[in-house]
């Protein structure tokens, strides 16, 4: 008997990395081994010294073809083991394990949108559909466009024992968002990579491109993002800590030490219209999804909980996102006594 074993890894095409995937068929009961591939084909080496490795972190059940196949999620490493440079996982875990104590949780908010051909799916051949407003957790077909993959891929995280928490239509035709989490910093990144390896592949066979472009369509319409809700467990115990929080990812050079690391093109989605903040300036607020981190209302008023980083764009590397609240955030709550 023998199963098939879905490689996962994330490539070295900048400035947005890119998904790979490749299938090793191993004998029943057999631990997916280490494995290798060649990097001058994905950005990651150059032909005369091509061989990358592949060390399998997180392996799940296959969704998609089903039976005893799994999805390994990989790192990319050097021949000699250490973490190639595009392996944004392996800073990740220090940082991590670092401020394990704190207990962050993390859920990310991936919008992402659907293209038909050149035009975002429900957009009219040769025209614009009416304004924005109504699509957002819209229902009807004058409104939604795509539910069927959305349902479809919702099953197949389902499935996989993915930590997804939701989805909702946005405001936008053709475009979506779900929800990873609550998780760890590592574990929450490593759901949302393979959520968005059976997002693209479910949309791959209903011949629709899902895009996690931030501003897939220019002019009067919102970007695409993905908000980001972080807590430790002092800030889900006590106010003071949440403001702490706050103030140390306005402090100095963090708010552009962030934004520059949050996606790519993300001045095309932070405006300061559209539901953002600008991405040169700082500011955090209740209930202000004009501010670059918002504070929920139900969290004042219950004096704990979380915050809402509203910045990362849909195309940021969750591995990034996460290493950089909890190393900016936890830091200063350690360094507060608030831990």
């Amino acid at each position: 008997m023998s199963y098939k074993a879905e490689y996962i890894w994330i490539d070295g095409t900048e400035p947005t990395a890119m998904m790979r995937s490749k299938t090793k068929i191993l004998t029943d009961g057999a631990e997916p081994p280490v494995w290798g591939f060649d990097g001058s084909s994905t950005n990651q080496a150059e032909g005369h010294s091509s061989d990358r490795v592949l060390r399998p972190v997180f392996v799940c059940p296959d969704p998609i073809r089903g039976g005893d196949n799994k999805l390994v999620l990989c790192e990319v490493e050097e021949i000699d083991g250490a973490p190639h440079s595009s392996n944004t996982r392996a800073l990740l875990r220090p940082v991590a394990e670092q401020y394990a104590d704190q207990e962050s949780w993390f859920g990310i908010e991936q919008e992402y949108t659907f293209f038909k051909g050149s035009r975002p799916l429900g957009f009219p051949e040769g025209g614009f559909p009416a304004p924005q407003g109504h699509y957002y957790c819209g229902v009807g077909a004058e409104a939604v466009f795509g539910r069927d993959i959305v349902e479809l891929h919702l099953d197949r995280c389902l499935a996989a024992g993915l930590k997804v928490s939701g989805i909702n239509a946005e405001v936008m035709p053709g475009q979506w968002e779900f929800q990873i989490g609550p998780a760890g910093p590592v574990e929450a990144a490593d759901h949302m990579w393979v959520a968005r390896y059976l997002l693209y592949r479910t949309a791959e066979e209903f011949g629709v491109e899902a895009t996690l472009d931030p501003k897939p369509a220019r002019g009067d319409w919102n970007g695409a993002g993905a908000h980001t809700n972080f807590s430790t467990r002092a800030m889900r115990e006590g106010y003071d800590a949440i403001i702490t929080a706050c103030e140390a990812l306005g402090e100095g050079d963090k708010p552009m030490e962030h934004v520059s690391q949050y996606g790519a093109d993300i001045e095309l989605r932070l405006t300061g219209h559209h539901e953002t903040a600008p991405w040169n300036k700082y500011t955090y607020g209740v209930s202000n999804r004009g501010a670059s981190v918002r504070i929920p209302w139900q969290v004042e008023v219950d004096k704990k909980g979380y915050i809402e980083d509203r910045r990362p764009n849909a195309n940021v590397d969750p591995y990034v996102v996460t290493r950089l609240l909890v190393s900016t955030c936890c830091a200063a709550l350690e360094k507060a006594g608030q831990v």
